[in-house]
């Protein structure tokens, strides 16, 4: 309907949708009618195009249809999912009136939740062994204040960060799904192309707004306790996370009770390059498979999981903290597989708890939640065997619960439902008032099979049965050839093709009564389920400590399982600098080759800082640099490592610079990405810094390349002194060792033999004699007349290569060039740029040919 102004006039639901639509402008509303969420306008075609699903049109807005698209109800969570994987966020709106109570039949409609990819706390929406994390970050000139919170665990963390390289490995390492950033923001290239980005007032980052939000959440006058205060930074950016959460969950947020400052000085910093190129949760290719978490992770818990992830990525320097895990490892190694079969059955008690917290858990959280602690008292058996103080403590932070138990067990079903709406929830036995109202209930078949004979017996109705569906209640149905024996007193509700379908007062009377005690039933039972939550919350604390004490329970005793199956000793942790490794394995190639790996040791200490890595291609060097750091890595998070024996110093940081790979949406070239990670690692790397680098300079000319490698190598073991493993095939390098104090070098061989190659894939002292790439290149199949042209191409440009440099010729070179002529060797000196070649060096050259023509 248009009014002479040719403006819309809307029906009074798009009027209802268009107020709500106004306060939730940036997201997609669903909008409930009936057994439909409905969106309208952009929102639907928005939809349309992300859900592949129908775009329809209902009513008109100037003068044109307006675009809807709908999902079922029942089927939510499914588009939910996809939804939140692209990074979307969602307001609920739900019909909560009554059609028949509301003048003119508008239902008045409310938003329940909104549903925001870092705010989820629905197990069917997470990926259970994963963290989910929201961040929200804020800057002033180029410091920088980050904050994470997962909400399904309740841990808040936040950091301060004083250069743009290190936000973005804190980017990287945490993976918010969900990022909050303030509209002032600069340096906005750091995640402008990641999904669920938040822009927000600045006004939501100010600081002594953050702070009394945050004392108000956590009820204290100031957060000097949690060592936080002087953190100016990192507050504006957590006092803005705290007020989005409470925003869109519209509850309290009990289990959120602390607040934790993450320090670099107390980790072993990774940066993005060194996650990557070390496969730590993800392989180069981008998949799951083939890493070291594939392998470390044998955990009997998600919750587990989750933190042996964060253990990774976060490996700790504090040496107390890791000789504890070292020690209840020890202790855990003979009794692991007794401690399994009893984790595993805890399931993610974590998440479980937060939805506790948050009054949202179902009934089979809560069933969970009881089997949980149907497994406490096997666990504290098996605990108490072992004599080590550090699990004794962990011991102690897992209460036993029998009072909770016990409720439980009185409360909820054996198997309940998915959902409250269904009722049959509450135990019988539990409330008196709702036992009788189910008695009531579940006595209607009996009255139904008594009432349907009798009427068959009085009327002579053998077709006559009593039905029921939810259009018209219960009914009488009798086959049309015996309809005319229906007495005036039976009311016909339906007909049908066959039968007949009738109503009774009696019948009526009883349904009305039947629906009536099921309804009063379902409305006790939610009560009693209310109540659960006010009795088991006063517990939130006890049982958040407990979940992260068997969370932590879980991934020990994973690692004492891995280090027991696959034959991991436990490395020593020495306040001298150096790495010690004995017969060294890496631990996913290992696990992956069909052959027996070949283990290598190491030797770096202040003597000995630089290894400079030669050998031929396929031999072994990326895997053996490689395979240093994890064991490194292994050693800071308190594992067992794969060797024999492992005495490693102090680390503060892992750098690596592997492999070559553009960036082609920054615009950076192969060479462009090797030289910024090479900036890196000299501009933060310090003494006790662990430094893997491989193929330094290939990504330009061969001069270039060799002239940077040279210079960094001797940076690093000049200036920095870190400990550095350096892969290279400039064999020019390994000159480096004579004459740099702190320089050695190690290689791998091979042994060619009748046009093939073996490689011995073991590491000897001393410089490669060879780099085999002609042979590498043969067994990769190269055509035999490309190898032999390749092979007289390398003599030209050996001799060449050492003419232009001035260096000495040696004798096989010579010898190598005389068996093909005199004439070759003479027609390369007229080839040669005169600037290359002075007219003495080449009498001199002459000279040298002669006299080995004469021999």
């Amino acid at each position: 309907m248009i009014n002479s102004k040719n403006s819309l006039i809307h029906t009074p639901m798009i009027q209802q949708y268009l107020r709500l639509k106004k306060e939730y402008n940036d997201i997609l509303l669903f909008y409930r009618i009936g057994d439909f969420y409905e969106l309208f306008f952009d929102d639907a075609k928005k939809a349309s195009r992300l859900l592949d699903i129908s775009l329809t049109k209902r009513g008109h807005s100037s003068g044109q249809m307006i675009p809807m698209a709908g999902i079922p109800y029942h089927t939510v969570d499914n588009y939910l999912i996809k939804l939140i994987k692209l990074g979307e966020s969602i307001a609920i709106c739900e019909q909560i009136g009554d059609t028949n109570t509301n003048k003119g039949g508008l239902v008045e409609r409310k938003v329940v939740r909104i549903v925001t990819p870092g705010t989820i706390t629905d197990e069917s929406l997470l990926q259970e062994r994963q963290d989910n994390l929201l961040a929200a970050i804020y800057q002033e000139d180029h410091h920088y204040g980050y904050a994470t919170l997962d909400i399904t665990s309740g841990r808040f963390n936040i950091s301060e960060i004083s250069d743009i390289s290190s936000v973005r490995t804190e980017l990287h390492r945490t993976s918010p799904v969900e990022l909050l950033y303030p509209e002032n923001f600069i340096d906005i290239q750091l995640f402008e192309n990641n999904r669920g980005l938040r822009r927000r007032p600045l006004w939501e980052f100010e600081l002594n707004s953050a702070k009394q939000q945050l004392n108000l959440q956590f009820g204290t006058q100031n957060l000097i306790g949690f060592g936080v205060e002087d953190a100016s930074l990192a507050l504006c950016a957590a006092g803005c996370l705290l007020k989005y959460v409470k925003d869109t969950q519209r509850t309290n947020l009990p289990h959120i009770r602390s607040i934790a400052m993450i320090q670099q000085k107390d980790t072993v910093i990774l940066d993005t390059a060194t996650r990557r190129n070390l496969e730590l949760t993800q392989n180069l290719s981008g998949s799951n498979e083939n890493t070291l978490l594939s392998i470390l992770d044998q955990c009997m818990t998600a919750m587990g999981s989750r933190m042996l992830k964060r253990w990774l990525n976060i490996p700790l320097c504090n040496v107390n903290s890791l000789l504890n895990r070292q020690q209840t490892i020890i202790g855990l190694k003979e009794y692991y597989h007794e401690l399994k079969p009893l984790l595993c059955q805890i399931g993610d008690l974590e998440r479980i708890v937060s939805r506790l917290a948050l009054r949202t858990a179902r009934p089979r959280d809560l069933a969970k939640m009881r089997h949980a602690f149907r497994q406490f008292t096997g666990i504290h058996f098996i605990l108490d065997k072992i004599e080590f103080s550090y699990l004794k403590k962990l011991q102690s932070r897992i209460n036993s619960f029998k009072e909770l138990q016990n409720l439980l067990e009185k409360a909820i079903v054996d198997t309940p439902p998915v959902l409250i709406r269904d009722g049959g929830i509450i135990k019988t036995g539990y409330n008196s008032e709702l036992d009788e109202l189910r008695t009531l209930a579940n006595g209607a078949s009996d009255y139904l099979e008594k009432l349907e004979l009798r009427e068959k017996e009085k009327l002579g109705i053998d077709s006559l049965k009593i039905g029921f569906n939810a259009i018209h209640g219960y009914y009488l149905q009798v086959n049309r050839v015996q309809s005319h024996m229906v007495p005036l007193y039976y009311i016909r509700r339906q007909t049908l093709k066959n039968t007949e379908r009738y109503i009774i007062s009696e019948l009526k009377e009883y349904e009305d009564k039947i629906l009536i005690s099921k309804g009063k039933a379902l409305i006790i039972e939610k009560r009693l389920y209310e109540e659960l939550f006010d009795l088991l919350l006063p517990y939130l604390s006890e049982l958040q400590t407990s979940a992260d004490a068997l969370s932590e329970l879980d991934v020990l005793n994973n690692l004492a399982e891995r280090a027991d199956t696959l034959g991991y000793c436990c490395p020593i942790l020495n306040k001298k600098p150096g790495i010690k490794i004995i017969a060294g394995r890496h631990p996913v190639v290992e696990h992956v080759i069909n052959t027996p790996f070949i283990s290598n040791s190491v030797d770096l200490s202040i003597h000995r800082r630089l290894l400079i890595v030669t050998g031929p291609n396929m031999g072994g060097k990326s895997t053996y640099i490689r395979q240093v750091g994890l064991i490194t890595l292994l050693a800071y998070i308190g594992s067992f490592v794969p060797a024999e024996q492992a005495i490693i110093g102090p680390i503060d940081r892992i750098f690596t610079r592997v492999g070559a790979s553009d960036n082609l949406a920054a615009g950076q070239s192969t060479f462009m990405v090797e030289m910024t990670e090479t900036a890196n690692i000299l501009h933060n790397a310090t003494q006790n810094s662990l430094i893997l680098m491989d193929e330094i300079g290939r990504g330009t000319s061969t001069y270039d390349g060799l002239s940077l490698a040279w210079a960094c190598a001797e940076n690093l073991v000049k200036n920095i002194k870190a400990m550095t493993l350096f892969a290279t095939h400039y064999f020019e390098l390994t000159d480096l060792a004579n004459k740099q104090q702190g320089a050695f070098n190690i290689h791998f061989n091979a042994i060619e033999y009748n046009k093939t190659i073996s490689f011995m894939h073991n590491i000897q002292e001393g410089a490669a004699s060879k780099s085999y790439g002609l042979a590498v290149a043969s067994l990769a199949g190269i055509p035999n007349n490309v190898i032999q042209r390749a092979k007289q191409k390398l003599e030209e440009l050996e001799l060449m290569y050492t003419l232009s440099n001035d260096k000495v010729i040696s004798d096989s070179l010579i010898e190598k060039t005389v068996k093909n002529s005199l004439e070759f060797i003479f027609e390369i000196l007229i080839k040669i740029n005169p600037n290359r070649l002075t007219p003495f060096q080449a009498l001199k050259l002459i000279f040298r040919l002669k006299e080995m023509v004469k021999r």
